[in-house]
């Protein structure tokens, strides 16, 4: 339930085509509300990661409670494009930044033997969230309309994660003191590589949550509805995703499973180029799904393993993702304007994001090797 806020920025793919016809914009342009909308899920995290180091996990969470559903519901009463950037952009991008790191933080703190799972099944949440919210719009939008669809999703919000505000807290004692960035973590050459790899993972991972309705429409000529379908695909299978390789790592380690998953993501980027059928898109994105939600649920985790002192898991994570957001940040934003460019065809904008995350994974594979090293266990190390 802590994750399911971010099954709504999974969602996107749903705004991004409904927003584009309404608002009579680009899908470049219509991309930057997404974009600012997880890029805060993550640039706020070197505050809230220190913040909740020092026990203020409980304050953090209620302020992004707040925001979150002044957002959502702000959202429904939207008319213009900058009112749809600020309610769901920022407002809601905002809360939900105070919400994810904090709560990755703490519950990485409760576990030691099988963390990658608990983390994985935390993170599942945001693939259950993919699956509801498109559901909720498919259903309620041709019936009710946007504003009263979006009101369902924030009522459904505020239930969750209402329930998560009761059983969620910090376990260690505070950290009242310490700098907010730990500019010595970088000194770690592994953990350096490893946020690097990160960043140009997260630089295209979210490409096919973002565009993959509006390219069966675009081009396969499927029908809105049947468009969700396939964004819904994605999703499901993403919690398979985010709790199979997690499960995996806590025995051979969270770099060891994060380097194939971040190298098969980019090689199926590549193969989606080739598909021209609804029956091949529905394949595609149903296995898909299962190696991206890998990639993203193991970002955390991989940061936690290299962090051996409880106390500072905020602090680590919380910069981790401060750089991180800036790659969600202009990741769509380029794939839109590279798709603009090509006159519609997405085999260019499919290309950059498959070599990102190519890339990424050539960059776990030496934070592997230089952990490795230290550990003095070659390249079987479960690391």
């Amino acid at each position: 339930m802590v994750d399911r806020k971010s099954g709504i920025i999974n969602s996107f793919g749903v705004f991004q085509p409904y927003y584009a016809q309404m608002l009579d914009r680009a899908p470049s342009d219509i991309s930057w509300i997404g974009s600012f909308e997880v890029f805060f899920l993550f640039f706020v995290g070197t505050f809230t990661g220190r913040m909740t180091d020092a026990g203020y996990f409980r304050q953090l969470f209620a302020l992004g409670f707040l925001l979150v559903i002044v957002g959502c519901f702000a959202t429904s009463f939207c008319k213009t494009y900058w009112q749809f950037f600020l309610a769901q952009g920022i407002c809601m991008g905002l809360g939900n930044g105070f919400i994810f790191c904090p709560s990755m933080a703490t519950i990485s703190t409760y576990f030691e033997k099988r963390r990658a799972l608990a983390m994985g099944v935390a993170a599942a949440g945001s693939a259950t969230g993919g699956l509801v919210y498109p559901s909720i719009m498919r259903q309620l939008l041709p019936s009710v309309g946007f504003p009263w669809a979006i009101r369902a999703i924030a009522f459904v919000q505020l239930g969750t994660l209402g329930v998560a505000a009761c059983f969620l807290k910090s376990r260690i004692p505070p950290r009242r003191s310490g700098p907010l960035v730990e500019w010595s973590a970088f000194k770690e050459l592994e953990y350096s590589f490893y946020v690097l790899g990160s960043f140009m993972a997260f630089w295209g991972v979210y490409f096919a949550f973002y565009y993959l309705a509006a390219y069966a429409r675009d081009v396969l000529g499927v029908s809105f509805t049947r468009s969700l379908d396939v964004l819904l695909v994605l999703n499901g299978t993403g919690a398979i995703g985010r709790v199979i390789p997690n499960y995996i790592a806590d025995r051979y380690g969270c770099l060891t499973v994060q380097i194939p998953l971040a190298l098969v993501t980019g090689v199926m980027m590549y193969c989606w180029a080739a598909i021209n059928s609804t029956t091949g898109l529905f394949i595609w994105a149903s296995i898909y799904g299962i190696w991206t939600g890998g990639v993203q649920s193991m970002f955390p985790v991989g940061l936690s393993s290299m962090t051996s002192d409880p106390s500072r898991q905020g602090t680590r994570l919380g910069m981790a993702f401060t750089i991180v957001s800036f790659a969600t940040l202009t990741g769509q934003p380029i794939a839109g304007a590279i798709i603009k460019a090509q006159g519609g065809q997405y085999v260019g904008a499919q290309a950059f994001a498959g070599s990102c995350l190519i890339l990424g994974s050539c960059s776990f594979v030496i934070a592997k090797g230089i952990r490795a090293k230290k550990l003095d266990q070659g390249w079987k190390a479960k690391v």
